[in-house]
This record gives C-alpha cells, structure tokens and sequence, in this order.
C-alpha cells in the first residue's frame, strides 16, 4: 500500500473512531439526563404526594405575601383553588390580623420558629374563623427566602372550650345569686314588713316617704329574683348520642396539651361502640373535658391515662377515666365535689371542674365517684343510662 492510501485509511478510520465515540457519549449523557429526570420527577411527585397527604393546610408565601405554594388541604380549609392564588397576594388574612402576621415574618426571618399559635383566617366567603398556626422560614435551593405557614381548623374545639368556660361562669354566677339571695332576701323581708306595719300606723297624708321606701325595697327584691334567674341553666337540649365518638373527640381536642405534658392515653372504648345515651352533647364534652384536663393535670411528665368503658347493661354504662398522677389524699376525697374546693396549687384550678361534672351526670340521671391512691392515681368512674329506641308498639290485647 502507498503512502496515500495509507493516510486515507488512518483518516477514514480515526473519523468513524471520533464518530462511534462521539454517539456513544451523547447515548451515554442522553440516558444519565433521562435518569436524573426520571429521578427528579419521582422526587418532585413524592414531595408533591406528601403535600396533598399533609393534614394541615401548607401555604407557602414571600416577604410580599404573594403565594407560591398551596395544597389540597388549603383549598378545603379556605375554599380557593391552587390555581386563584398562586403568585397572588395572600387572601386569607383579615385586616386586623395583618400587624400580628408582620411580627411573626420578622420573627421567622431572625430564624424563630412560631408555632402552634391561635389566630384567625377567613375563607373564600369571608366568614371568619379560629385556626391553629405554626409559621417558619424556608428557604428555596435557589436561596430565595420564603415562609411556610402550616394552619388547622381549630372551631370546633374552641367552641368546646368556649361552652366549657360558659359552664364554669353560670356555676359561678349560680353560687353568688344562691349567697347574694340568702344575704339580701332575709333583710329586705323584715325591712319591708317593717314598713308596711309603719303604714297601717299613720294618716294617708304622712305615708307618701313610706310608699317610696316601699317601692325601693320591692326592687331590690326584684333584681335578686332576676339575678337568680339570669344564673339559671338553659333548656337542655337532649338527643340519643353515641358516646363512644364523643370521648374520642374530647380526647382529639385535648391532644395538644395532652402531647405538650407527653401523656400516653390508652381507650377502651370497643364495648361503648354503638352504645348511645339520651343527652345534650355540649354538656357531654364538657364533662369529659373536666374530668380528661385534671387527669392531664395530676400526672407527671409522661404518665398515662387510661380510658374505658365496661360492660353494657341495660340499666348502666360505666366508663373509667384513670391516672397514674398524685392521687387524693384520704380526708379531701369527701370535699372533691364542693364548688371552689381543690387539691390543685394557687392559680391553677378555680376548684368548679368536679362540682360542674357531677350536677351535670345528675341532669342525665348518671352517677360519678372517685377513686384514689395517694402517690398512686386516682380513677374517676360515670355511670350513665344508656338509650335504646322505643319499640314497636305493643299489640292489643284481645277482648
């Protein structure tokens, strides 16, 4: 072979070498590209599944509020849709909630996490209302600074707590109408008889100071009778209810605080399924609140509540809430039940929560005693009427 020839080969085969190598590297960088995307892909749908999956309702915002990310819970919680909101300013913020939203951004932007505050949001419509907030910086890989503010709707257990502490201020007021009735009713009797004895004694034209006075005093009787009627309870508004989801509602209600002390909280609550009872279910919550608070109360720091319901019978159902906490001393168990008596340290109980669960189990034809070990726990057992439905009506007698 000459000189040419030769060339012409060694060229002819470093190009097609160059080549072959060349589509092998684009094949190779090709396949690696489908893969990081694939890979990327598969991350973004898994962040995006765990989004959608979040409980609380995940907004995403910048230092100008304008959104940048929303899940599916948000649009249930606030009624707009991702797509109304995104890269728009924040809708959900009521104006007078705007200062407060300020001082927790700059708090998140010093790097302080707020979180589980109450505040308030409104929806789509505009109807306000309470909801629970954790706010934190987040910033992007990009290194742009955003917020992520996590939200649940929290209505429905400050409506329990709202009626809890309506309860305690009408057993309040009941106890100083009953104090302000037996101070005030006996005097101005006597003072009245006294009056009118004064009257029947003298002429018609020395009487006109007396019938003043009089009517003054019968005032004042007048406003005792209002204010003992103001403390009344309203009509109980009673329906046959479960039992079971109730006390798994108070205990959901409770959790955050119940978390906070790191309680463990067992239910037992299988023989009450489908077990209902003829009550009002404000007042139902509220006894259970009372009685799951001071349980939460008395243990230490990672104590255990247990919470159980005996067997059904057809004249009683019997639940048990138990503590591992301090338990009651011997000579205060016979006082538990007395309005403003407590075991608890000062400022940490108005001493109104067993008195209130106890005339409540009263209205509801139920019973409640105490059990108690000092350094040990205490047990505090309801017993409650179950409801049945009536039944077909019985068939006549013959004649």
């Amino acid at each position: 072979m000459d000189y040419v020839t030769l060339h012409r080969l060694y060229i002819t085969r470093g190009v097609a070498s160059s080549l072959v190598l060349a589509s092998w590297a684009a094949w190779f960088v090709l396949r690696q590209r489908r893969r990081s995307e694939e890979e990327l892909r598969r991350s973004r749908e898994h962040y995006r599944r765990l989004l959608e999956a979040s409980p609380g309702a995940v907004v995403l915002y910048d230092s100008s509020l304008r959104v940048a990310e929303w899940n599916a819970t948000a649009e249930r919680l606030y009624g707009f849709s991702k797509t109304e909101v995104l890269g728009l300013p924040l809708p959900t913020v009521p104006s007078d909630r705007q200062e407060e939203l300020a001082q927790l951004l700059a708090q998140a932007q010093a790097g302080q996490a707020t979180l589980d505050i109450e505040s308030e949001r409104r929806d789509k419509s505009g109807n306000r209302f309470e909801v629970q907030l954790s706010l934190l910086p987040f910033q992007e890989a990009s290194g742009r600074g955003l917020f992520l503010e996590v939200g649940s709707d929290i209505r429905e257990r400050v409506r329990m707590r709202r009626a809890l502490l309506e309860i305690e201020k009408l057993a309040s007021m009941g106890k100083m109408a009953a104090g302000t009735a037996h101070h005030l009713n006996t005097p101005l009797a006597a003072m009245l008889l006294r009056v009118q004895m004064m009257r029947e004694q003298m002429s018609a034209s020395e009487t006109r100071d007396l019938e003043h006075l009089e009517s003054g005093i019968q005032f004042c009787q007048q406003f005792v009778r209002r204010l003992l009627e103001f403390s009344r309870r309203p009509t109980l508004q009673k329906q046959p209810e479960e039992l079971a989801p109730i006390v798994r509602s108070v205990v959901g209600f409770l959790a955050p605080t119940l978390q906070a002390n790191g309680a463990r909280v067992r239910l037992d609550l299988e023989q009450a399924n489908g077990t209902r009872v003829l009550a009002d279910r404000n007042l139902l919550e509220a006894l259970f609140s009372i009685l799951l608070a001071n349980a939460a109360d008395a243990i230490a720091p990672g104590g255990s509540i247990h919470v159980r319901c005996g067997p059904v019978r057809a004249d009683r159902i019997e639940i048990q809430i138990a503590d591992d906490g301090c338990g009651i001393a011997a000579e205060s168990l016979p006082h538990v039940f007395e309005p403003f008596f407590t075991t608890k340290g000062s400022g940490k109980g108005t001493g109104l929560g067993l008195s209130i669960a106890r005339n409540i189990l009263t209205e509801h034809g139920g019973s409640i005693r105490l059990e108690s070990v000092p350094g040990k726990g205490t047990t505090v057992c309801l017993q409650l009427l179950p409801w049945n439905p009536p039944g077909p009506s019985s068939e006549a007698e013959p004649s």
